[in-house]
Parts: structure tokens; sequence; C-alpha cells
């Protein structure tokens, strides 16, 4: 089956629990899915339900759709992403943004945990995305023409939309929680990188990295989507900080920012909701 047909029957099922349109969607990470429990009226689509939708395999992803809104602003949000490195094709860890775009999403905001480079980045810190850079050498729009939904060759001239991070740089000024802003690296993991690949990512001006977020926010781009990036810093990478990495120690900081992280992406969906109702 195409992927058009695919994205057809996913559709069709989740428009039947659907009750009103979402112009913003939000992608939660690694142990960022609390989020979703600040929604007003919420309810929820579990992915497993979804027709062709990928199961997630990962510790921290609950692996459902949250609906629900935001001092009056309609939103879904992702509690599940899937990952290149759980064995998926590109065309599945990408799946959700047709989806997505299909059900008249405007606004994507995707959120990830990440390994700081920036050796002046700490752990807990906020980072808008600037910009990425591709270190899988790969693509989620590789293949036939019967399987491709929007251009073949998207520009990726301002993949990050800079009034969205204008919005969201204005809410951590006015909230006492500033943002960092720097360029996003997506490697493919699972493991984590070495010194060596930290050194080089940081030599070609990468800030941060992880294993999601890059190929998602291809497909949003070819699709229309404007999009917001957050990378939670969880840690610094190796070489820039003693010890060893787990996937529990990235949890855990992401749980202790939980706080900071909903107020600021709270305030940053209410300024573009309110933009995106007085248009």
């Amino acid at each position: 089956m195409h992927l058009k047909e695919k994205v057809k029957d996913s559709v069709t099922y989740i428009l039947q629990h659907l009750d009103s349109e979402a112009k913003i969607a939000i992608v939660l990470g690694s142990g960022l899915g609390g989020f979703a429990e600040t929604l007003a009226h919420p309810f929820f689509i579990h992915s497993a339900d979804i027709p062709h939708y990928p199961g997630s395999t990962v510790l921290g992803h609950k692996g459902r759709w949250a609906i629900g809104d935001i001092d009056g602003t309609h939103l879904i949000c992702i509690q599940g992403r899937v990952h290149f490195y759980e064995g998926y094709p590109l065309s599945q860890v990408t799946y959700y943004v047709h989806l997505l775009a299909a059900l008249g999403v405007q606004y994507l905001i995707i959120t990830t945990a990440c390994g700081g480079l920036n050796p002046e980045f700490s752990a807990g810190d906020l980072m808008l995305i600037t910009d990425q850079i591709n270190f899988t050498f790969t693509n989620p729009l590789i293949g036939h023409p019967e399987n491709i939904l929007g251009r073949r060759f998207p520009d990726m001239v301002g993949a990050y939309d800079q009034n969205l991070i204008a919005t969201a740089e204005q809410v951590g000024i006015e909230s006492g929680f500033p943002f960092r802003k720097g360029v996003f690296c997506w490697v493919s993991g699972p493991n984590y990188e070495t010194a060596a690949e930290v050194n080089a990512l940081r030599k070609l001006g990468g800030d941060a990295v992880s294993m999601s977020t890059g190929p998602e926010v291809i497909v949003a781009r070819q699709r229309h989507l404007k999009v917001l990036g957050v990378s939670l810093i969880t840690n610094l990478s190796t070489g820039l900080s003693p010890g060893t990495l787990t996937h529990a120690d990235v949890t855990e900081t992401a749980t202790q920012a939980t706080e900071k992280f909903t107020l600021l992406l709270t305030e940053t969906i209410k300024k573009i909701g309110l933009c995106n109702r007085t248009k």
C-alpha cells in the first residue's frame, strides 16, 4: 500500500474522534510527555488504534495522542514518537507529520531531549533551534514519486520559523527563563556520541545533538508546516562532562525541568493561538 493510501486510512480513523480542528500540534520528547496533562478537556487516541501507525518501543514515550485546549486554543499533543534507531524506516518515523498536515495543522512545535555540544550550556537549559545539521547521511524524502506527499525538493531555508522563534524568545524573557538558541544535530543513535564525534559536531557548528527531530522537520517543511523546535539540554555530551550517561539520566533531567518547560510552552502556545485567531 502506498503512503498516500495509508495516510488516508489513518486520517479517516482520527477524524471519527476529533470534534474540532486543531491548528497547532506539539510533539513531546523523552521525559517531556507530562505537558499533555495540562490540557483542558483532554481526550486520548492511542497510537496502536490508528491504522498503519508505528508503535513506540522507548521508555518515556506513551504512544498516544492527547487532544485538548490551552486558553481556548485547540491542540494536539503527540506523546511518543518513534525513532530511526528502533528499526523503523524514515517513512514511518515521519508518518505522524503527514497525518498532522492532512488534518489541517499549520504549526508544529517539536521538542526533544538533547545532549549539549556547546560548553556554555548546562543541564536543564531550554534551547530554541535555529537550524539543523543532518549527520545521518540519509533522508526521509528518498523514494519513488508515488510515495511522496508534497514537494520532492523542498527548500530548507527557514526550516525553523523565525517568527515563532521570536515569539518563544519573548515569552522566555517575560517569564524570567530566557531560552538558549543554537543549531541542532540529528544523529541516528542509539549509542551516545563518542568524544571525537562530539568534537566534530561542535566544529561543524552544532550546539545540541539528539536521535530524533531532524527527519520530522524535513517532512514538515515539505508539507508547508511552520516549525518551532525546543530542545531540553539534559546533559553535556561525552568529553564535556565527567561520568557516563544513561537514558534514565536523560529522563530524570527532563522530569526536573517540567515546571519551566510547561510554563514556557504554555505561554508560547497562547501567543501563537491568539495570533492565529486574529488573522
